[in-house]
């Protein structure tokens, strides 16, 4: 296998080639980007002065996004690690807006290009050496976020690769850890939510300094005597609709994963993850929002 990307040939899926650079384009700190062992690894690091991140060339309308990734290793504070789709092209992530509540977690809701967009995130919360990553999941709609959802692993994810996925089809968004449900957010569209269905998207990943609020609410610092911290990436994968810029049109024919939802047992795993290791959930935070819940979560997991 080449080059850290794969997919499935079929004529509805982007089909990336073995050479990185004609999918994904470098868009900071490239300087800090490196492909290795005969172009089937990346990493990116950051170090004090930058960052780093790529974002593909296309844009996709719905599919299954998957990336291997081993997160930095040891001391890990006040790093972020990033993982999403967004309809916007690259931006330097800052704080835009910070909630807190009683168990002292922290939010960042990411400013982009436009008044409006839509994303669907993965973030890794670095932390001390020992202690345990945050992973961080969000839903952005129309430029409107505040749908964390927050949650522990039951592994360690710096000690090997592990497989992240978002699927995103017409009916649902399902997060996946290694083939395991942890989050679904459905298409209620009907009842005035609003569900990214129109506008495409790229795959983007980053790693960057948010020692302002990541680790312990900002209490913990990035220790730069560390540096570089470096997150590494294999096997990204797309079965996804490439969108014709400007067609207007939805792109994709009948395929397996456009129609999935979570079945039974699957629903059960979900359920079991969010039991013993989800740590916050907005859809149960009355402090947050004291006029009453988001209308998605009578209906979300």
């Amino acid at each position: 296998m080449k080059l850290i990307v794969f997919l499935v040939v079929l004529p509805w899926v982007a089909v990336f080639a073995r050479n990185f650079s004609q999918d994904f384009d470098l868009t900071w700190g490239s300087d800090r980007v490196r492909i290795l062992n005969n172009g089937e690894l990346l990493t990116l690091s950051l170090d004090k002065d930058s960052g780093s991140a790529f974002q593909s060339k296309n844009e996709y309308l719905f599919g299954k996004i998957s990336v291997q990734l081993k997160l930095v290793p040891d001391y890990s504070a006040g790093t972020v690690t990033s993982y999403y789709v967004s309809t916007t092209d690259a931006y330097y992530a800052f704080p835009a807006k910070i909630l807190t509540h009683d168990m002292g977690l922290f939010w960042l809701q990411l400013a982009s290009q436009g008044s409006t967009w839509d994303e669907i995130d993965f973030e890794f919360l670095g932390n001390l050496s020992g202690d345990p990553y945050t992973v961080h999941t969000n839903v952005i709609t129309e430029g409107k976020g505040d749908r964390e959802q927050q949650f522990r692993l039951w592994f360690d994810p710096t000690a090997d690769f592990h497989t992240y996925s978002i699927l995103w089809n017409p009916h649902v968004i399902i997060f996946y850890v290694d083939g395991t449900p942890i989050r679904e957010f459905k298409n209620l569209d009907s009842t005035k939510v609003p569900f990214p269905q129109s506008r495409a998207m790229r795959i983007h990943s980053s790693i960057w300094n948010a020692d302002d609020w990541a680790t312990k609410g900002g209490l913990i610092k990035t220790d730069w005597s560390k540096a570089p911290f470096t997150a590494s990436f294999r096997n990204i994968s797309a079965q996804a609709c490439i969108w014709a810029s400007g067609s207007g049109a939805y792109p994709c024919s009948s395929n397996s994963w456009q129609a999935k939802q979570l079945d039974a047992p699957s629903l059960e795993r979900l359920m079991w993850v969010q039991k013993h290791y989800m740590i916050y959930n907005y859809c149960i935070d009355l402090k947050r929002f004291p006029q009453g819940l988001p209308l998605e979560c009578a209906a979300t997991t």
